[in-house]
């Protein structure tokens, strides 16, 4: 049997490439792994059978035999680790490259992310502009400190590995918010990124099951 993912049925933005499925699907595409995929709406991401294996209930989740896991960044480590793809062979390297996985997650994602949080659950309230200005400022502080560390590589350290496939999903989301102005070379490597096959193969897959399950705001 194919391994299973779960994503959004109905994702909430929109079909732009911006949910954490894309990181997997991204991952399946760059090994050659083809894969199943499970839709559940909000209510089914709350049942007892999803939080069982998300106990966050969350997306994605992924399932092959009797192994089940979440967290994208640890279903795309498994990916690489498995089939030998995204990961250097060098030991050094190879860790470098887990390293640049935890800063996308970690370091980049938080700050990024807690700026789509704000303008959500903010949204209307007398302290929202002020917020926002700061969110902005410290997700912008960690986008210089890529910027400067990436320089005019093509990558973050050699090849391409699972470390810039995670890096890119975030600077996805940043550009979303307009955080990559002022940042050239982070604009560029984000385009690298979606320029790969197996990026463009994932997002039309993701894209393509949005169209055909959304639900129109009544």
């Amino acid at each position: 049997m194919l391994p299973t993912i779960t994503a959004f049925r109905n994702s909430p933005d929109r079909g732009r490439g911006l949910a954490r499925d894309l990181r997997v699907r991204w991952a399946l595409e760059e090994v050659g792994q083809p894969y199943r995929v499970q839709l559940l709406d909000f209510a089914e991401l709350k049942a007892p059978t999803h939080r069982a294996i998300q106990p966050f209930g969350q997306i994605p989740t992924y399932e092959d035999g009797e192994l089940a896991l979440f967290e994208s960044g640890a279903i795309v480590l498994h990916l690489a680790e498995r089939h030998g793809v995204l990961l250097p062979q060098d030991p050094g390297a190879r860790i470098r490259a887990i390293g640049w996985m935890f800063a996308a997650l970690n370091t980049v994602e938080p700050s990024v992310f807690e700026l789509s949080l704000a303008s959500i659950l903010d949204r209307g309230k007398p302290w929202l502009a002020d917020r926002m200005a700061a969110l902005e400022a410290q997700a912008r502080r960690r986008l210089g400190d890529l910027a400067w560390r990436l320089g005019d590589a093509p990558w973050l350290d050699g090849g391409f590995s699972a470390g810039d496939l995670l890096m890119v999903t975030v600077l996805a989301r940043a550009e979303a918010h307009g955080l990559l102005e002022g940042f050239p070379n982070l604009v560029a490597y984000l385009q690298r990124g979606r320029a790969r096959p197996a990026w463009q193969r994932a997002y039309q897959a993701q894209h393509e099951a949005f169209l055909r399950t959304r639900v129109e705001p009544s």
